[in-house]
């Protein structure tokens, strides 16, 4: 496969997980490390940590807000049980 093609494919795939979390509100971060061992945060925590390789400096907060969809504080008063 074409380096490109694949790196877009992945791209529309982690697209897509995105948009299933936000639509699963209701999954809390515990439900999905007691499941699957990896949570939003840890999502927002890679997201930051691929920039960095790639000489993208992102901070935290900006790092969840894209994971999120929104800022991580709003995110837990409005959704976090």
């Amino acid at each position: 496969m074409i380096e490109n093609k694949k790196k877009e494919i992945q791209s529309a795939t982690f697209e897509r997980l995105l948009k299933h979390l936000d639509e699963r509100k209701d999954v809390q971060n515990i439900d999905l490390m007691n499941l699957a061992n990896f949570c939003r945060n840890c999502l927002s925590r890679w997201y930051r940590e691929e920039a960095e390789k790639l000489g993208v400096t992102i901070s935290d907060s900006e790092a969840r807000e894209r994971i999120y969809g929104m800022p991580y504080s709003e995110w837990k008063e409005k959704h976090q049980k």
